[in-house]
């Protein structure tokens, strides 16, 4: 638990009136210990860190004084029932959220790292042959030769099944004309990161490669909004103003992003919704994406990290349309 990060989370438990913070194992607890924790951790202004096993031991570090107490999110029902606290409880993440937005050096790091990773997956894919390969041998597969291990997840989507945005790799067999999904998710010491690309086997499908060329002048609006004090709505407006005009509108999967860190999805949220002002330091995606009901769909994902000067990208795979050899 690093000085810095205790000092700001007592800084800002004070402004919001609580007198202790319960965290359970989550990644709000990661965020704050600095390290993955079994336990529980408890934080009382004035008192050392305390860490406990379970429900019971917390609730014997919580003085009796207490009036508003944060606890984990994540909290489950009778771990709340065992801490007995007679006071009013609130969300930790109402202190929390504001300072995981912005990432430190350290968390930056690690979120490139993971980015890294899934650009590893999405190089090899462009790589092996795939004409008779199921998707789910070629998804098993790139999270194997990649090198990443279990650090990544991989879905591969063929033919129609990429018109699924939440499609689980199956049997389905890849043939030449087939469109290909693959979309990753990397780890790197807790942290996460999202990639995604779309390819063809031999040839494209009729009129994949006008739907994919929407896909990346989208994300490229998007990347072009993405800078100190425009807001999350804001950018998700840049990429949705290209996909309204193209035609595709119909077939778009609302929300043009969402931040990445500790959560795999965390704020902000790039969607029409989400006021939050960008700052430097903040890490999302940008994933714009397309799915035709029973012909094909499409996804273009990179992680990028808002700067003082505007976007800088972490995903380095080529982004435009690849043709995987059968």
């Amino acid at each position: 638990m690093t000085g810095e990060v205790m000092a700001a989370v007592l800084s800002r438990m004070s402004a919001a009136g609580l007198d202790a913070l319960v965290l359970r194992p989550s990644p709000d607890l990661r965020y704050v210990a600095g390290r993955d924790v079994s336990g529980f951790l408890v934080l009382v202004p004035g008192l050392p860190p305390g860490f406990a096993a379970d429900a019971a031991e917390a609730a014997a570090l919580i003085p009796a004084s207490v009036s508003r107490v944060g606890v984990d999110a994540q909290m489950r029902a009778h771990e709340l029932f065992v801490l007995r606290v007679d006071a009013d409880l609130v969300l930790a993440s109402a202190v929390l959220d504001p300072m995981r937005l912005t990432k430190r050096p350290d968390e930056i790091a690690a979120i490139e790292r993971a980015a890294a990773a899934a650009d590893g997956v999405l190089a090899l894919a462009r790589e092996l042959s795939w004409f008779g390969a199921t998707e789910h041998g070629m998804a098993r597969r790139l999270a194997a030769e990649s090198g990443a291990g279990e650090r990544v997840s991989v879905v591969v989507a063929a033919g129609e099944n990429t018109a699924r945005p939440r499609h689980t790799p199956a049997g389905r067999v890849i043939n030449p004309g087939d469109a290909v999904s693959i979309r990753v998710t990397a780890e790197s010491d807790g942290y996460h990161a999202h990639a995604s690309r779309g390819f063809v086997v031999a040839e494209p499908p009729e009129d994949f490669d006008a739907v994919y060329a929407v896909l990346l002048s989208a994300r490229d609006a998007a990347a072009e909004a993405v800078r100190p004090g425009v807001t999350a709505a804001e950018v998700d407006a840049a990429a949705w103003s290209v996909l309204d005009e193209s035609g595709y509108g119909a077939y778009v999967t609302r929300g043009t992003g969402h931040g990445v860190g500790l959560d795999r999805r965390e704020a902000p949220w790039l969607t029409a919704a989400d006021r939050t002002v960008l700052a430097p330091g903040m890490t999302m995606t940008i994933e714009p994406g397309i799915h035709v009901p029973d012909l094909y769909g499409a996804q273009v994902g990179d992680v990028v990290e808002c700067t003082k000067t505007g976007i800088r990208t972490m995903s380095q795979v080529p982004r435009a349309l690849h043709v995987l050899d059968p």
